[in-house]
């Protein structure tokens, strides 16, 4: 299996470029960023993008993949709707197209968040654009398209940690101690999306919205 990964230097991102990187099934990856991973394998390709709502140049490199994990995304803290919708919807949208032209039979998954608000008219600005791409995903051709909406995560691996994640790592634990021992339903990993989604993209799922309960056990499946 062939995949593609968006966002592969953020805190959910390096969990799922790590599984894909360890799972035997996955010949080759796709890294879509705008900075390099960092990281040294034979099967990786790193393909540095600036203007992540065109990618119609990139036809021909996008070409050839069976599946997508679209983790990019941004924290909403300080961030206007506009420029949040920008990263958050028309980034996701503009992949989604530029992928399902090229490879039509492609599984495209995308992160979003626990409590989105699908009626878009809610007061928080977040929950509101969060939701967008999955209830405006209709022009997105793909063979499966998918959404995960984890609620909380745990600390990703320490020999994939960036700066993003170490930061956030910290702000978690502060926050949420033995966030797991707490609240076992509600808190998954990165490790665990990354696992659930190759699930997804190589059995299919009865559901298009997986919540943390349902990345859990998919990822407990798949060990």
């Amino acid at each position: 299996m062939k995949v593609i990964v968006f966002g592969a230097t953020g805190m959910v991102g390096q969990g799922v470029l790590r599984e894909c990187l360890l799972n035997s099934d996955v010949t080759q990856v796709l890294s879509v960023a705008r900075s390099s991973t960092g990281q040294k394998y034979d099967k990786l390709r790193e393909l540095l993008h600036k203007d992540f709502t065109d990618f119609s140049a990139l036809e021909r490199e996008l070409t050839g993949y069976d599946a997508c994990f679209f983790c990019l995304g941004v924290s909403s803290a300080g961030m206007n709707e506009t420029d949040y919708a920008r990263v958050t919807y028309d980034f996701t949208l503009a992949a989604a197209k530029a992928l399902a032209k090229v490879n039509p039979r492609m599984t495209f998954i995308y992160v979003s968040g626990a409590g989105t608000d699908s009626s878009e008219k809610g007061r928080s600005m977040w929950a509101r654009v969060k939701a967008e791409p999955r209830t405006r995903c209709s022009p997105c051709r793909s063979r499966r398209r998918s959404c995960f909406a984890w609620a909380s995560f745990s600390p990703c691996t320490a020999s994939f940690r960036k700066r993003s994640c170490t930061a956030w790592s910290t702000h978690q634990r502060s926050a949420l101690p033995c966030p797991e021992r707490r609240l076992p339903q509600g808190v998954t990993t990165s490790e665990r999306v990354g696992r659930a989604m190759l699930a997804v993209a190589k059995r299919g799922f009865g559901k298009t919205l997986l919540e943390n309960a349902d990345i859990n056990a998919l990822a407990a499946g798949s060990a």
